[in-house]
């Protein structure tokens, strides 16, 4: 464990809990009053002088996004130099026990499916997290279970690893396509799109729906490809009647025909309201995907009591 001046003489590090887009983090105490919190020690290239702007973009975002119950709440910046003498930034946020990969996982072990009401509450949850991001001109880019933070009584969620989230601009410039955890990474990315928008976290969204009924990922490719038959197989092959424009995507090449099949017979634990939501989430046109705002008013969470958590 480097030693920083300033920085570290305020925590102690307990154990290291992940590695984020561009940092570890660790579980700590705080000396002065114990209460326990996850540090983020971000990442420095060695020709870098200060603080990459990656990180300023994180921090500016993470301040304006914490106000909301469902974004991870930064708490502090601390800044400290290692040995090597180059600056090292501590962003301190609140500390949550677990995940919604391990939470699934967790059922997964057991045999046991996660209840219906658990779900619902989970992804009105995400989609009320989601839905802030993007009316604050926010696109978070890397949703996916290990991204979703989880108080596992409460069984409140939280959006959290920013590190690839950027703020979008209309009319849209163009962005990165390698972005996104294969699973959970949407089709117009993985045919080389570079101008895209708030549709592509809702793609994101409907494969962690669907992983949270089946306890499995809907979509498991192992390369871009792969991830695209998989999709295909599902859906149907996209075509220009049903999408208009595919075709002219950068990486659009001629691909196996398949028709789209019922999303139910990857689903079948999802009643009709669910499929439908589903349906509406991964949709292959991004214009007509549904928004979060909008699947927040699905009759699916008609029946959820959205007082709490």
């Amino acid at each position: 464990m480097e030693s920083t001046k300033m920085a570290m003489e305020s925590f102690e590090k307990l154990e290291k809990v992940g590695e984020g887009t561009y940092g570890k983090v660790y579980k700590a105490r705080e000396r002065a009053t114990g209460k326990i919190v996850a540090l983020k020690k971000t990442k420095l290239h060695e020709d870098e002088e200060g603080v990459p702007p990656t990180t300023l973009r994180e921090i500016s975002i993470l301040r304006m996004l914490s106000r909301d119950p469902h974004v991870v709440k930064l708490m502090d910046v601390k800044q400290g130099i290692n040995k090597e003498g180059k600056t090292v930034l501590y962003l301190v946020f609140e500390y949550m026990e677990t995940d919604l990969k391990k939470f699934i996982r967790s059922y997964r072990q057991t045999g046991e499916n996660i209840p219906p009401k658990v779900i619902k509450s989970l992804m009105y949850q995400l989609c009320q997290g989601v839905a802030f991001c993007h009316s604050h001109g926010v696109l978070h880019r890397d949703l996916k279970p290990h991204n979703l933070l989880m108080d596992h009584k409460t069984l409140m969620l939280k959006i959290a690893d920013l590190g690839l989230s950027r703020a979008y601009t209309v009319p849209l410039k163009k962005y990165t396509h390698e972005i996104l955890t294969l699973w959970y990474r949407a089709p117009e990315i993985l045919l080389g799109a570079t101008n895209y928008s708030t549709a592509v976290d809702m793609w994101s969204v409907g494969c962690i729906f669907a992983e949270l009924v089946t306890k499995t990922a809907i979509f498991a490719g192992d390369s871009e490809l792969q991830q695209l038959l998989h999709i295909f197989r599902l859906l149907g092959t996209p075509n220009e009647e049903i999408w208009p424009g595919v075709s002219k995507h950068k990486d659009w090449h001629e691909y196996p025909q398949w028709k789209a099949k019922l999303i139910s017979t990857a689903v079948p634990n999802l009643d009709q309201d669910g499929l439908d939501l589903l349906s509406k989430m991964l949709e292959y046109e991004p214009l007509k995907r549904i928004s979060a705002k909008k699947a927040m008013e699905h009759p699916y969470f008609d029946d959820l009591d959205k007082t709490h958590p």
